[in-house]
């Protein structure tokens, strides 16, 4: 055991910036020359799209902290005051080059490729009258100009508008300020007229006609502005009436809340910028001067061009082999999804397998099977037109009794959840809100259904929500099951959520806040344990985030006795890797690729006797005290093989990986002479592998990608002679004989020969290839003797 103080503040990093640094990435990989123009383009959006958020959630809470006069410091050791310094003064920089990458390199390279985002004043002369035209007839009459003046008070400026300041005169020294929001309702990127791909911006556009809008008047400047409000508002839950009332009084509170931040053109004048900052309550250190355009996220718009040279080959997601209808498939296809299910456990892989061929086809199924008592699911995210939803629905309408989880309080999903409850509730379908004090995160689905042998439960169990959309951009995880355990635990779960109590006891699911804490600290507890007694000792862990300052103290006790520790964490991480004594034995790594890496997998080596499990919760506090969260084991062999995979894959990415300092910086990891190897490209390549190969498994493993050698079953550790193990020759030990129809007798590494080998390896010093082209690992000629056995004969 350690004697260090492992609550020192020196062993932490910063939350929130550790959330920064991940959104560097982001911005690293629009600025990096190996992606193409248009996904550099797509990984500029997203650093606007995530930065905002940051600032509404995050910057947003830390000033609610300062202004309630909290004082009291986070692990790293520092106050929100401190914190919200820093943050400001980190975050500039990163705004300042993305403003200067996109005018120097990447706007003109999309010119150079036949993109062009101009301003009015650089088109003929002829396009410019075109472009007036339709400013007057179309976007003129939305327009509102709001003055700011002895006779009218300043306008209400909406969360993440973008605005023109406009100061005017009438001719005298006297100068009037007037806002003019860029209407929401009408696209951004305005195409000039026989231009195939040449745009202008609607907010270049209004400036440039402004002597229609404000006639008269004498302009002595424009500047465009935007404004980012706090989108921490909150309600006491236990005081709260009605929780529906409650989420709709947040809702608009949200609107008229806190400005955390204030993106002004870099030349805006200060007679406009005194006014924005007295009026809507703007530090300096809030006020950020931008370059060029102030928004990128509408830029989005741009990369659903029909440009395929100009962006990576888009991926549609595939059929599970074992759920498609394929050519080559000679299964009975009347069978159904539950008897595939029955038949064994299916891993879905989204977005290499398609949402709408697993996910949806499961609730499908049970909506309209006459054989379907009950379907009960749990909703945090769904997309606006869900078909999930509508599923739901039908099965009601089918006559199956339907309980959903609607969580009311999903951040920025409030209001679309809020009209999904009410046309459930239209329905008769049950539905509940959510619990008081802590947000259902499950993302989970059961379906109760009539059979011959009785009443039999199926499950999913996924890392990520019922969104269709999300499914083509996050890569998340879902276990479909008939595991009856798993089928009592879900009923417990979902009994919680219309019940008055959760219950403690479950077979095998961990679920937070109940068991799911006590559960990950034993089984990182009992990886130490196995190091200190020299037993093999791994943990793997794939997560969005480690924030817990408990589970990183665990993490480091582990560390120091001897456990070899991978966390691949794709922002937020508390941990500092590489502490001799303390922390040397872990490294963190991060992902950042075309694809959201938000799947959560946990790999435990347990002496030899590993477990697998995948699920919904991050390693935050948040997610292990304050929420409903569900984590399942995986136990089928095969399937613990693709996530030994992706894994393994994953820590030998060469393309899209980083490696954290213990200064908590990054280091992008490179291919130099060796061929590159882009995790997500490896996956893409072995979905359509195995849809090739026909019914079944989800992925096809390559097994010369995988360095690694995570269990997936259980290594035999039976002592034989070491002397021959050593000398590397086998003995012909009876019961490793066979007796041919001659009468010989062979050993069993002679008849398969071609199935075993002596690995270069300090760890194992045997090898097997397995019927499916997979390789076993084994320290012992006894293990590797059985495993020949259990293969081929």
């Amino acid at each position: 055991m350690t004697d260090r103080d492992l609550t020192d503040p020196e062993y932490y990093l910063n939350r929130e910036l550790s959330e920064l640094a991940f959104q560097e990435r982001v911005l690293r990989e629009g600025m990096d020359d190996r992606n193409l123009p248009l996904e550099r383009l797509r990984f500029l959006a997203f650093f606007t799209k995530n930065t905002d958020e940051f600032f509404m959630k995050r910057v947003g809470g830390l000033k609610q902290q300062i202004d309630a006069g909290v004082t009291k410091t986070t692990p790293d050791g520092r106050t929100p005051k401190e914190q919200w310094v820093e943050v400001l003064d980190t975050a500039r920089p990163l705004f300042a080059q993305q403003s200067e990458y996109w005018q120097s390199v990447l706007k003109p390279t999309l010119a150079d490729e036949g993109i062009e985002i101009c301003t009015p004043d650089e088109l003929p002369e002829g396009d410019q009258e075109q472009l007036r035209t339709h400013f007057e007839e179309s976007i003129l009459p939305t327009l509102t100009p709001l003055a700011f003046d002895p006779a009218h008070p300043f306008p209400f400026i909406s969360n993440l508008s973008l605005s023109l300041a406009v100061l005017s005169s009438n001719g005298g020294d006297e100068l009037t300020f007037t806002r003019i929001k860029i209407p929401p309702n009408q696209p951004r990127l305005i195409s000039v007229s026989g231009e195939a791909d040449r745009y202008v911006l609607i907010e270049d556009l209004i400036e440039r006609n402004l002597d229609l809008l404000l006639p008269d008047l004498d302009i002595r400047d424009v500047s465009k502005f935007k404004v980012t409000r706090n989108a921490e508002v909150r309600r006491n839950e236990e005081v709260a009436e009605d929780l529906v009332d409650m989420v709709e009084e947040v809702i608009e509170q949200r609107r008229f809340a806190t400005v955390v931040r204030l993106e002004v053109d870099a030349d805006m004048p200060d007679e406009s910028l005194t006014i924005l900052k007295d009026q809507l309550g703007v530090d300096d250190r809030e006020v950020f001067h931008r370059e060029g355009p102030i928004d990128f996220e509408d830029f989005f718009e741009l990369i659903d061009l029909d440009r395929p040279d100009l962006k990576p080959p888009a991926w549609s997601p595939k059929p599970h082999p074992r759920l498609g209808s394929l050519a080559s498939d000679t299964r009975d296809e009347t069978k159904s999804i539950f008897d595939e299910i029955k038949h064994g456990d299916i891993l879905a892989h989204h977005p290499y397998h398609s949402f709408e061929g697993t996910v949806q086809r499961f609730l499908n199924a049970a909506a309209t099977d006459p054989d379907v008592l009950a379907v009960k699911a749990a909703i945090y995210r769904t997309a606006s037109d869900s078909k999930v939803i509508q599923s739901l629905i039908n099965a009601a309408d089918n006559g199956k009794q339907v309980a959903v989880m609607v969580e009311l309080k999903a951040r920025f999903d409030e209001k679309n959840n809020l009209e999904w409850v009410r046309q459930l509730e239209e329905e008769g379908i049950h539905v509940a809100y959510g619990t008081v004090g802590l947000k259902t995160h499950t993302k989970t689905a059961l379906v109760v259904r009539r059979e011959d042998d009785g009443v039999q439960l199926y499950s999913h169990i996924g890392t990520g929500n019922y969104h269709s959309g999300t499914a083509k951009g996050y890569s998340d995880l879902g276990l479909l099951t008939a595991d009856r355990d798993i089928g009592f635990d879900l009923t417990k779960v979902f009994n919680f959520f219309t019940g008055p109590t959760l219950d403690d006891r479950f077979r095998k699911l961990l679920i937070a806040p109940v068991t799911m804490r006590e559960r990950f600290t034993e089984m990182v507890r009992r990886e130490a344990e196995h190091a200190r007694a020299g037993q093999r000792a791994r943990i793997v862990v794939k997560i969005n985030g480690l924030e817990d300052p408990s589970m990183v103290e665990e993490l480091y006790r582990a560390s120091a006795a001897g456990v070899e520790i991978d966390l691949i964490v794709r922002d937020i991480c508390r941990l500092r890797p590489g502490i001799e004594g303390l922390s040397e034995n872990i490294t963190v790594h991060s992902i950042v690729g075309r694809f959201l890496e938000h799947a959560r997998i946990f790999y435990f080596e347990n002496g030899g006797s590993p477990e697998w499990y995948i699920g919904s919760a991050d390693w935050m506090t948040r997610n292990l005290d304050y929420r409903v969260e569900a984590v399942t084991p995986v136990e089928d062999t095969q399937l613990r093989e693709q996530l030994r995979f992706i894994l393994e894959a994953s820590l030998t990415d060469n393309r899209r990986r980083w490696v954290m300092q213990s200064d908590g910086t990054y280091e992008a990891v490179s291919s130099d002479d060796d061929p590159v190897r882009d995790i997500q490209e490896i996956l893409m390549a072995a979905t359509e592998a195995a849809l090739d190969h026909g019914y079944g498994p989800g992925m096809i493993v390559d097994t010369d990608l995988i360095e690694e050698a995570l269990l997936v079953e259980d290594v035999t550790e039976t002592e034989t002679n070491a002397s021959s193990e050593e000398s590397g020759e086998v003995d012909l030990d009876a019961d490793e004989k066979q007796t041919h129809s001659d009468g010989g007798d062979v050993s069993v590494f002679d008849v398969y020969s071609d199935h075993w080998y002596r690995p270069d390896s300090e760890t194992y010093d045997w090898a097997v290839r397995t019927a499916e082209g997979d390789r076993r690992y084994f320290k012992t000629r006894e293990g590797a003797r059985k495993r020949l056995q259990t293969e081929y004969e």
